[in-house]
């Protein structure tokens, strides 16, 4: 007999947790203390709503509290632990803890323009391709903790964006305005067996997203943006 496993569907559903509190406008990152917001939670709790009825038996998260916040409803929804994944956290950025206002922001000061000199592996934080072995190393564990049924994984809009990418044969740099990743959303990876036969994307509390913080819209002047998101 073959292995069974072989002809298995899993599917890992990598969700991008909801809004954050953050009104000063900081670029947190993997800084701690960076909470969901209210509406964050009703994000998070419409998300576990829309999961409640799939066949979810393994909820996990990057360690950041933003992440961990929005697992929780959708674990205790499917009376599962919640586990953590370091793999899932944020992209590393020199510009942690920096804001980028207009006029005072991080971006017009001299000293950091060395940071901003190649796009493309970024220069200024984890290279891309580090992002996308971690994150498929994350997407792996989850998808052999769920062999035969779905998983949730709680992680961050630029390595989901950046393995969504790699999945699909896209080049690896890239816009940040065009990234189809919304606060809330699920991208959905389905394997056969142990590979990835097909990625989709869904927005469960696209109602509850402001609307210059859904995907591909431009930031409204005057708003706030998911900094480190």
């Amino acid at each position: 007999m073959g292995d069974m496993s072989s002809e298995e569907i899993t599917v890992v559903h990598l969700m991008r947790h909801g809004e954050v509190h953050n009104p000063d406008g900081v670029l947190y990152g993997r800084r701690p203390g960076y909470h969901l917001s209210d509406l964050g939670r009703k994000m998070a709790d419409r998300v576990a709503e829309h999961l409640a009825e799939r066949d979810i038996t393994h909820v996990v998260a990057s360690p950041l509290e933003r992440a961990q916040e929005t697992a929780v409803p959708i674990a205790g929804v499917r009376g599962l632990d919640l586990a953590t994944d370091e793999r899932l956290i944020e992209a590393a950025n020199v510009f942690e803890g920096k804001t980028f206002g207009v006029g005072d922001g991080a971006l017009k000061k001299p000293g950091n323009w060395k940071y901003l000199t190649n796009p493309f592996r970024p220069s200024w934080g984890e290279p891309y391709i580090e992002q996308v072995v971690r994150m498929m190393a994350a997407l792996g564990a989850a998808r052999d903790a769920a062999r035969g049924h779905e998983a949730v994984a709680v992680s961050h809009q630029l390595p989901i964006w950046i393995v969504r990418s790699f999945a699909e044969r896209r080049r690896l740099w890239h816009d940040p305005r065009k990234r189809q990743c919304t606060l809330a959303s699920l991208t959905s990876f389905t394997f056969h067996g142990d590979k990835i036969v097909s990625v989709g994307y869904s927005e469960p509390a696209r109602d509850l997203v402001p609307s210059h913080l859904l995907a591909g819209a431009k930031p409204a002047k005057g708003k706030s943006k998911a900094f480190g998101a």
